[in-house]
């Protein structure tokens, strides 16, 4: 079975994770998002098409890391140590 991705341009990336294209482009990609892994260049051009799937996945990843490091506390709150 093989995989199924939703490509994505930059713009609508940008839409869906609510984050400015520029900021996609200049401070995620190639340090977050990484090539052949969150975005791929089809036929080798300059295009950009991001595996929605595999963006997801990250961002989700993080929330993840960010949940182990709180702490409960007895009034229902949170600490973030």
């Amino acid at each position: 079975m093989e995989n199924s991705y939703t490509y994505l341009t930059t713009e609508e990336l940008a839409g869906r994770i609510k984050y400015d294209c520029r900021t996609i482009r200049q401070c995620l990609k190639d340090t977050v998002l990484l090539e052949g892994k969150h975005y791929i260049k089809p036929f080798g051009r300059r295009k950009i098409l991001f595996l929605w799937e595999e963006v997801e996945k990250e961002m989700l990843v993080g929330a993840r890391e960010h949940e182990q490091l709180s702490i409960p506390m007895a009034s229902g709150a949170v600490c973030h140590g």
